[in-house]
């Protein structure tokens, strides 16, 4: 009985339009909100009698520290086991079903996110509803392209530090004389040129090469 009610919505739906567009440029990507999925299959579960419990098993974090223009950011990814149980309000019925999701986001944001990704897919996974465009995994996405994010900023400021340090050589004069204007310009006050964010690195090197090292 349950089955049947569960391939009648799976009939009613017939494919959803993505509406929202997270990020920009080379990491833009359109996706269809939680609150399209459910507008459209909603009123059809409530007809057929159809519940859905959504329950965590297992959630695993991690801290994930990255660097932006604005200066060093943390968010924390939430890797969440879940189970989907289906019940027929009539019968009693049952059906239960395994996923996992990951979220990413400020501290405690990213347990909601990873819940809120895995009722959004798992209804269109389950009743094998058909978008626009193929199916981007945005939690995980998210964390992957960051961490690639990370590695190049990390690759950029190794070859700042590395060029400043060239540029100073052993001349400990040299190097207190540069360490001091760099502190003076950004208004820091670091021991080491690998403390400077990135940015600063690059403005710094870019105004040495202007003025040809000089």
């Amino acid at each position: 009985m349950i089955y049947k009610k569960l391939l009648a919505v799976q009939k009613e739906i017939k494919g959803l339009g993505k509406d929202a567009t997270s990020g920009s440029g080379n990491f833009g990507y359109k996706y269809v909100t939680g609150s399209k999925v459910l507008e459209a299959i909603k009123p059809i579960l409530n007809e057929q009698g159809l519940i859905l419990k959504q329950e965590i098993v297992k959630v695993e974090n991690e801290r994930i520290d990255y660097t932006t223009k604005n200066g060093s950011k943390s968010e924390m990814l939430y890797k969440v086991w879940q189970k989907f149980t289906w019940i027929d309000t009539e019968t009693g019925e049952k059906d239960e079903n395994e996923f996992y999701a990951a979220g990413q986001n400020d501290w405690e944001k990213g347990l909601g996110s990873a819940l809120t990704y895995a009722e959004r897919y798992f209804l269109l996974k389950y009743f094998h509803i058909a978008t626009d465009e193929d199916d981007i995994d945005n939690s995980q996405r998210k964390a992957e392209e960051q961490k690639k994010a990370v590695e190049e900023e990390n690759k950029r400021k190794d070859a700042a530090v590395k060029f400043i340090t060239e540029f100073v050589g052993n001349d400990m004069d040299k190097f207190e004389k540069v360490l001091g204007h760099m502190n003076k310009t950004f208004k820091t006050n670091h021991t080491g040129f690998n403390q400077f964010n990135l940015e600063d690195l690059e403005h710094y090197i870019k105004a040495l090469e202007k003025k040809g090292g000089k």
